[in-house]
């Protein structure tokens, strides 16, 4: 059976603050050796900062599989502590990097301005950016949630060409469903990436 769907698709796991560097290499060895490609569903590992170079190795030969950092620094370099460039990331063979995920968003404090200059820098790095974007329950119960999360889209991504933004996938991330005990349904996730598209 063809894939009649011109869009990527992608399952991607993002490690968050999880895991021992032993454990995290255990993990993308598993995945890697478990994983068979079958031109229609690639897979994208984003484990923490300290695990990137050497799952990048682990990855190596495995086709389908990609690294991703969890996050970038908006500048290419300097005196920004703790931080990491996407230069960096794409110096031990990351592809993608994750930007605007709803806990850089609460806990950082990241905006759409901030993240429109992280998408910038990703991007010319040579780096493809996973983008994600959603709405809490409060802004879904409100009714306003597919004008909430266009305008996320609009704000971060609208000055974008068309050949850069072939190198963004948007990640709808129903905050309003994450660790509430409320479930996303299909249909609910589908009508929002109808109305974004």
């Amino acid at each position: 059976m063809t894939n009649t769907n011109p869009r990527k698709q992608i399952v991607a796991g993002n490690w968050k603050m999880n895991m021992n560097f032993r454990e995290g290499c255990a993990l993308a060895a598993e995945v890697a050796e478990g994983f068979s490609y079958d031109g229609t569903v690639e897979v994208v590992l984003a484990p923490p900062f300290i695990h990137q170079a050497a799952v990048s190795d682990i990855l190596r030969g495995h086709e389908g599989i990609w690294l991703a950092g969890q996050n970038c620094h908006q500048e290419a370099s300097g005196a920004f502590t703790g931080e990491i460039s996407a230069e960096m990331l794409r110096s031990v063979g990351a592809r993608y990097v994750i930007l605007g995920h709803s806990e850089r968003r609460q806990y950082f404090g990241e905006d759409d301005a901030l993240l429109k200059s992280k998408v910038d820098r990703a991007l010319q790095s040579g780096l493809e950016v996973i983008f994600c974007c959603g709405e809490s329950l409060e802004i879904r119960e409100a009714g306003t949630h597919f004008d909430f999360v266009a305008a996320q889209i609009e704000k971060a991504l609208f000055h974008l060409t068309e050949e850069q933004m072939q190198r963004v996938v948007l990640a709808y991330e129903p905050i309003w469903a994450i660790g509430t005990g409320r479930t996303a349904s299909p249909e609910q996730a589908q009508a929002m990436h109808a109305h974004l598209r």
